[in-house]
């Protein structure tokens, strides 16, 4: 055998061996790199898609909360034969119903079993009560299992025979105060736009669903394993989640990570992720655990048709051919174009799994490493725009929390903490443009009185009157607020002196006038100080406070101007 022939074979072995463990290599780093890569976008999905859900319910939830504690609510559950406060719940149930994001909603009573409901046409205005529930009928027994129960809230996919409705229902305890359940209320959303928005995405190679805390699955793009009225089935009877996997070790996985996330259910964020085969091919499930609403969120990823392996291939035949040309450029080869990208890349899936979105420069060679690359970048954009949405959104909603810490619950109009920080502008307006503001400060006669005679629910409502009346009799731009108790305040700017005088008669006029026509007849006594330059706001409330004390003193129902360069108060 010549030397030629066998250089040639030495260099076909070395290339064979060469080529053989590098393909080995290569099957076992792109093996690595997709399952690597396929973890965190599992996690990212699953927080993804378990932040849109949380978002598209929290708003709801929160308003069939709040419906579930009003007291014209309550107090009617409690006497659900007055007519009176059935008048009274239902216009407030309407007011709900506009600010439900289905513009619907029902309320139940515990006492006679009565239903009521209406939906977006305001179809059954006028009409709310729909019918009476049986303990005896199965459609029923949902109502009567969680009053047994004594859940404050909970989710239920369940279609309502009597309203011909399939509905994501939000179910919430209505308590008394002695915390008896007296009722529930909630509304609910239409199920097959819910899935749209929320489940089925159109994402090829991502599926979600959600189950509840014993794996009964609530939503699904498939309506045929949605385990309808969950909460009446016998364990054993419901569609749970090992129905979607064949294996039984899937199935025993998938429930085991169920387990482990109940028991991590303190744990913000906290997902679990592993291979499971779903219609004969390998999905990475990734799971997390949803306190707010006690559901289950699983992402299933097909690994092979978000990032196929063939998309890989390629760069092996690069490879191949490299070592066919020169063995001298091995190492070259692989060090910029696979190894280089690679470790940068994994290194920016770090930063972004740190939730670090300051990506360092990534290399993208001219091959499918380079279009992963690219990928990763433009994933990396859209989990950072959707992370800063969702900050924007908090962000909205603490501005909105702020905006209701200064406004009275009762009347609609600023609070205590409101007018003081209205009058601390007002000052410093007044000492920038030496310009002066007047303040009115009155409060109800009589009213511990008529809570005393009618109740606290009338002198509420009379609180409620006066306040709409007292909004009717200033200017559009004077800011009035209740100080509390029965006392209110309005700040007047800009204003003259003559101006404070004339509204303040006008105000108690108007109440005088507009409450006899109520069958409730109220009087006020008001009290006024003309703020100039230089005035503390504690000089401010105690000239008002004098002028009102002034008015109650002398007989009430009257208006007392305290002037600022007076000993005595004007009485008009």
């Amino acid at each position: 055998m010549s030397l030629k022939t066998r250089i040639l074979a030495l260099l076909a072995a070395l290339i064979v061996v060469a080529g053989s463990a590098s393909l080995l290599a290569y099957r076992e780093l792109s093996a690595g790199i997709i399952e690597r890569w396929g973890k965190h976008v599992a996690e990212i999905q699953v927080r993804y898609d378990s932040a849109r859900l949380l978002q598209s319910l929290e708003r709801e939830i929160g308003l069939a909360r709040q419906m579930a504690k009003s007291s014209a609510l309550v107090q009617w559950a409690r006497t659900p034969d007055s007519p009176g406060l059935e008048a009274a719940a239902i216009r407030q149930m309407e007011s709900f119903r506009t600010n439900f994001r289905d513009n619907s909603y029902f309320v139940a009573l515990k006492n006679n079993g009565h239903y009521y409901y209406n939906n977006a046409a305001n179809e059954f205005a006028g009409n709310q009560f729909r019918y009476v529930l049986d303990p005896e009928k199965p459609e029923d027994a949902w109502f009567y299992r969680l009053i047994d129960e004594g859940r404050d809230f909970h989710l239920n996919v369940n279609p309502d025979t009597e309203l011909g409705v399939t509905k994501l229902w939000i179910d919430v305890l209505m308590r008394d105060q002695n915390s008896n359940i007296v009722g529930m209320v909630g509304t609910g959303l239409n199920l097959d736009d819910f899935l749209q928005d929320i489940v089925d995405i159109g994402q090829e190679g991502i599926t979600t669903l959600f189950v509840d805390y014993n794996g009964a699955i609530q939503l699904y793009r498939d309506r045929n394993y949605i385990d309808f009225a969950t909460i009446i089935k016998p364990e054993g009877q419901k569609n749970t989640v090992d129905l979607l996997f064949d294996n039984p070790q899937d199935k025993r996985q998938i429930l085991g990570m169920l387990q482990m996330l109940k028991q991590r259910d303190g744990e913000t964020g906290a997902v679990e992720s592993g291979f499971v085969t779903v219609d004969g091919r390998e999905h990475l499930a990734g799971v997390a655990f949803l306190p707010a609403i006690g559901w289950f969120e699983i992402t299933l990823l097909d690994l092979n048709t978000l990032l196929p392996v063939s998309y890989l291939w390629p760069l092996l035949a690069v490879f191949i051919i490299s070592l066919l040309i020169t063995l001298a450029l091995f190492h070259h080869v692989i060090q910029s174009r696979i190894l280089r990208p690679v470790i940068s890349l994994e290194s920016a899936v770090h930063r972004v799994r740190e939730g670090r979105f300051d990506l360092p420069y990534l290399p993208k060679p001219d091959n499918e490493i380079g279009r992963l690359v690219d990928h990763f970048e433009k994933m990396a954009g859209t989990v950072q725009d959707t992370t800063r949405e969702l900050e924007a959104k908090v962000a909205s909603r603490t501005e909105e929390l702020h905006r209701l810490a200064r406004v009275d619950a009762l009347t609609g109009l600023k609070n205590r903490r409101g007018l003081d920080e209205l009058m601390a502008e007002e000052i410093q307006r007044a000492h920038r443009e030496q310009k002066g503001f007047g303040l009115i400060w009155l409060d109800v006669d009589h009213f511990k009185a008529i809570n005393d005679n009618f109740g606290h629910q009338t002198g509420d409502d009379i609180l409620c009157r006066v306040a709409l009346w007292l909004k009717a009799s200033v200017r559009p731009y004077d800011h009035p607020g209740r100080w509390g108790g029965d006392e209110f305040v309005v700040v007047l700017s800009p204003c003259e002196a003559e101006d404070l005088e004339q509204i303040a008669h006008r105000i108690r006029t108007d109440v005088e006038r507009e409450s006899s026509q109520t069958g409730t007849p109220v009087t006020v006594s008001v009290g006024g100080y003309y703020s100039l330059p230089g005035d503390s706001i504690e000089t401010l409330l105690r000239k008002a406070d004098q002028a009102l004390y002034t008015a109650k003193r002398e007989g009430r129902n009257r208006v007392v101007i305290q002037k600022p360069d007076a000993a005595e108060a004007d009485t008009v």
